[in-house]
């Protein structure tokens, strides 16, 4: 069983950048992918980013370029540092694991609560 904690969601202008954090429980963190979902009002959740270890990264191409997904194993930690956001960027933003990357961007076997993204224009 993994938990999922999402942290650093807020509200921010257009070009700005925030730094999401996912804080993972569990002792095998480094065994699993993990990912980064959006769901903006009325429209389906999708992946935006996903990682796994030691390395393999996916994005989304509304995101590349612009977000950057990594991880710290020692800290059990996954972050999205998501820079010159746009109005269409915001979106909840959940977390997500899986063994493996073609899972975690697709069904995902865990997820977190989700952390709120606003830009404003």
């Amino acid at each position: 069983q993994v938990q999922l904690v999402e942290s650093g969601g807020g509200l921010v202008q257009a070009g700005a950048s925030l730094r999401l954090s996912c804080a993972a429980s569990g002792r095998t963190f480094s065994s699993y992918a993990m990912g980064w979902f959006r769901q903006a009002p009325g429209k389906e959740r999708e992946c935006v980013a996903a990682i796994n270890w030691p390395g393999t990264v996916y994005y989304a191409d509304s995101v590349k370029g612009r977000f950057a997904i990594s991880r710290d194993n020692a800290k059990n930690t996954v972050y999205l540092q998501m820079n010159s956001l746009k109005p269409e960027d915001t979106a909840v933003y959940y977390c997500a694991a899986s063994l493996r990357i073609v899972e975690v961007t697709r069904t995902p076997a865990y997820w977190g609560q989700g952390t709120q993204v606003t830009v404003s224009s």
